[in-house]
């Protein structure tokens, strides 16, 4: 059964990466010349909204600026950045990373154009709760004809919010680093299935905890787990420093190869740039407004601002740190390793055994968090749907999610998430290039209002 739902998304994939590369980067293109770039001139006067040098008291909302961000980039700052990045050097060779920073600098664009209208178009419920999102700047800002739109958003959603690919990852860590087997007798299927089951257990603790409890695991979780992370890719890459220079130019170098052996030739490497981007930080996909949508402020734009540095943090810093330990250690050369094993031997390469250790400890921490936020996207998309609260029903299929996903196979969890980030990105773009003049006004306004 698993073999021939296999065969269906691979058949799919291909449409997938001409959907993701029309909509993530004609749209975003499309966004960054009617802005005429003015969203990131602002860099820098987004970090101090974000400090809350702009904040105001009397502002509406259930998290602030830095909740919001930290908890958006709980949910992208982590497998994606870890293991998505060694599966596209894997497929792709290191030319793949160069793509996947200009998808980021794109997505930027697209996430402060997104996020504003998060907020612009928000809802305001009985018990003083904001909703936003995709599917209520669709609605609301559409008019009620588009509502189609919004419904198929939210059913691709359901799926493409899934923590199946951070499960399975999380456990073929566990299952190489650990090797719980040798300790006690039971199957690789078995204590996969263990390891599933514990992952549902502690993330259930937290997601019925509700939005509060989750923007405040998430804001302690992110800063640790991006300071250990920093300190280790900083250590490796001391210890191979004179091999820093040939790693960004062998990646600029075959960025350009037009005579790539990856399947689809340059333009797959292009197209595969792309789909790990977009898994990286979310650009393009419309997740990260929900929580956005949240935020205390009145200024929608300034939200947008704070929004936008996700991709940069995500991607640009992250992501980039991730490649270089990778070629630097000469992980990438190993055609046997694919995924959280070519990042789990680029450690082990430079740090030893304790290499294995410290990335079993970073693995956790981006895991957690990142079950722990993704569950508040599903329950927004099944409320939508159902017009009533639906968080426990769609918490309790999650929960599930994650023992099947510890047991699946990775081409099977990333063909089916790629496939569903086809299928958000396609009315969330839409909407976000439909409603733009609204947004780019309002960033004129606020341009002259705070004389920037």
């Amino acid at each position: 059964m698993l073999e021939n739902f296999q065969n269906i998304i691979d058949q799919l994939i291909p449409w997938a990466e001409w959907v993701m590369l029309i909509f993530v980067i004609g749209g975003g293109l499309f966004l960054l010349i009617v802005s005429k770039g003015l969203p990131y001139r602002f860099f820098r006067h987004s970090i101090e909204v974000l400090r809350g040098k702009h904040d105001h008291p009397e502002d509406k909302g259930e998290v602030n600026h830095i909740q919001a961000l930290s908890s958006a980039v709980a949910a992208t700052v982590g497998m994606g950045n870890i293991s998505g990045v060694a599966i596209a050097i894997y497929n792709g060779g290191p030319g793949v990373v160069f793509w996947m920073w200009m998808t980021a600098l794109i997505g930027m664009g697209i996430k402060f154009y997104s996020c504003t209208l998060a907020v612009m178009f928000r809802k305001e419920t009985s018990d003083k709760l904001f909703l936003g999102g995709p599917m209520y700047y669709i609605e609301e800002g559409m008019g009620k004809r588009a509502k189609p739109l919004a419904l198929f958003y939210c059913m691709a959603g359901l799926v493409g919010v899934l923590p199946v690919f951070t499960v399975n990852q999380f456990t073929q860590t566990f299952m190489e680093v650990v090797q719980p087997q040798t300790y006690i007798s039971l199957s690789l299927f078995q204590w996969k299935l263990v390891v599933g089951l514990l992952l549902s257990a502690s993330t259930a603790w937290v997601i019925f905890g509700g939005l509060k409890k989750i923007a405040n695991v998430s804001v302690s979780l992110v800063p640790l787990m991006v300071l250990l992370y920093f300190v280790s890719v900083i250590v490796v890459l001391i210890q191979n420093y004179t091999a820093i220079l040939p790693a960004f130019k062998l990646i600029f170098v075959s960025a350009f190869n037009f005579q790539s052996l990856v399947q689809g030739g340059f333009w797959g490497m292009v197209i595969l740039g792309v789909r790990r981007a977009v898994f990286s930080n979310e650009a393009g996909l419309g997740t990260a407004p929900m929580f956005h949508g949240q935020s205390k402020t009145h200024v929608p734009v300034q939200e947008g601002l704070v929004a936008m540095l996700g991709p940069f943090i995500d991607t640009i810093v992250v992501c980039t740190f991730t490649a270089l330990i990778i070629i630097v250690s000469g992980a990438y050369l190993d055609t046997t390793n694919n995924g959280i094993l070519m990042t789990l031997s680029a450690f082990e390469n430079s740090l030893g055994h304790s290499g294995r250790i410290i990335l079993m400890l970073l693995v956790s921490a981006f895991a957690l968090s990142t079950l722990f936020t993704y569950s508040y996207y599903g329950t927004k998309c099944l409320s939508y749907l159902t017009g009533r609260n639906s968080a426990n029903t769609y918490n309790i299929i999650y929960i599930i999610s994650i023992s099947f996903a510890a047991v699946a196979t990775v081409s099977l969890v990333v063909g089916l998430i790629d496939l569903a980030y086809a299928l958000m990105c396609i009315p969330n773009m839409i909407a976000v290039v439909w409603l733009s003049p609204k947004v780019t006004k309002a960033l004129q306004e606020y341009r002259v209002n705070m004389k920037l």
